[in-house]
């Protein structure tokens, strides 16, 4: 694997051009989307899309309910290929363990749709249920009504 390739000025790069060249998110878009709200902070502060981060500073991403502590160890403007993205940055030994036991978790839990015993109801348990509720007949609902008392 090639070094990944710095910035002209390797000491720093916008977050959210950092956050898309290691590859945390697809588009700058979405990664300021992210940012501003307030999915991502740099050395524990909230910090906005063209906040520099430089080599040594701490890196707290959420997506979804996984929250991964970075480590930045280069900058680069360019995106490469995965295994090339990862050299960007190290994740702390917490934040990969918690992520394991989070990925453990969901892996042993019961699937939801196994929770529920019965799906909608049928006509039949409508009308049941609405005799239990005390409504009235269906008949009884229309406006107008064989007799002519309309």
């Amino acid at each position: 694997m090639n070094p990944p390739t710095t910035a002209p000025d390797s000491a720093r790069l916008r977050l959210d051009k950092w956050l898309w060249a290691a590859r945390f998110y697809k588009t700058r878009s979405l990664a300021c989307d992210e940012i501003d709200k307030g999915r991502v902070r740099v050395n524990e502060q909230i910090a906005k899309p063209a906040r520099e981060v430089r080599a040594g500073d701490t890196v707290e991403v959420r997506i979804g309910t996984v929250v991964r502590i970075v480590i930045v160890r280069a900058v680069s403007t360019t995106r490469g290929p995965a295994p090339v993205a990862a050299l960007l940055y190290e994740e702390t030994e917490a934040s990969r363990l918690a992520r394991e036991a989070a990925a453990e978790r969901r892996r042993l839990a019961p699937e939801p749709a196994l929770a529920q015993t019965q799906g909608r109801p049928t006509k039949r348990d409508r009308r049941d249920i609405d005799t239990l509720r005390g409504r009235t007949d269906w008949n009884d609902r229309w406006s107008a009504s064989i007799d002519g008392d309309a």
